[in-house]
């Protein structure tokens, strides 16, 4: 028997920041949303804690490549 325990952001098992840097890497240039439950979380404090955890993981990708920021040093 499967029981799901929903968690807020940042408080379960994902990998968040894998996320961001695989959709980067593809050029993902779509929205980034999300499905906010956790029953052991005052909804209201949940809601605010995700979105501030969401737009601190978002972060754009480089627009140049590693290598190439060394050579004009």
């Amino acid at each position: 028997m499967t029981v799901w325990n929903f968690r807020s952001l940042g408080h379960g098992d994902v990998d968040f920041e894998n996320i961001i840097r695989k959709l980067n890497a593809m050029n993902y240039q779509g929205p980034l949303s999300v499905e906010w439950e956790d029953s052991g979380m005052e909804r209201e404090y949940g809601a605010k804690e995700a979105c501030e955890f969401v737009r601190k993981v978002d972060f754009a990708p480089s627009n140049i490549a590693f290598d190439d920021a060394l050579k004009s040093s």
